[in-house]
């Protein structure tokens, strides 16, 4: 039989990280960021706008894009792509974060504390996982999430979900020519190793 630990579950915040470098140059990371307790309540349409809001910005500081992203009632997932050799996804996620708690707090009512949980969990995506085929399936899974948690019978009927290409605000990740404009956009701005 095993015994619950006595710990409580917000002293339970030290995932593994790789190495700084992992996070950086053209890497594609999918991140988590999850509530405190699993915290509802806070998800609406001005909570997505304002999340795009501090997306776009986090992405043009430093390099990245997002071609999938989805809010779901207690975390937030998205997948972010290096453009540049000197794009850090470690200093982005500093940066969103940052910026969420102030809108959390900003959306916490009294008796409720929004609070994001100490660190986002993220898998740095393989070298085979970063083909165009294998991203897409990743960036599915994520766009999936809200039909997989039965909150909605299709992903396209979920509003909470959509993907950030700075410069490009109507980018649709769902939509049918999606895949091949977001390749075309990503090569078209991704800066080449031998421009170092």
């Amino acid at each position: 039989m095993r015994i619950a630990p006595v710990t409580p579950q917000p002293e339970w915040h030290h995932l593994p990280r790789l190495a700084p470098s992992f996070y950086k140059g053209h890497a594609a990371v999918f991140w988590t960021i999850t509530l405190e307790r699993r915290a509802t309540g806070w998800l609406d349409d001005s909570f997505h706008q304002r999340f795009r809001e501090l997306l776009l910005h986090a992405a043009a500081r430093e390099g990245l894009v997002c071609p999938a992203y989805a809010l779901m009632p207690d975390h937030m997932h998205l997948v972010w792509l290096g453009l540049t050799l000197a794009s850090d996804q470690l200093r982005a996620m500093r940066f969103l974060r940052k910026y969420l708690k102030r809108e959390l707090e900003r959306r916490s009512p009294h008796h409720v504390d929004f609070e994001l949980q100490k660190q986002s969990q993220d898998c740095v995506l393989k070298e085979q996982d970063r083909t165009r085929g294998a991203l897409a399936r990743a960036c599915f899974y994520v766009l999936d999430n809200p039909r997989r948690k039965g909150l909605v019978p299709a992903p396209s009927d979920w509003p909470h979900l959509g993907s950030v290409v700075p410069g490009y605000p109507f980018l649709y990740p769902l939509a049918d020519d999606f895949w091949p404009l977001f390749w075309q956009l990503y090569q078209k701005h991704r800066e080449s190793p031998s421009a170092a």
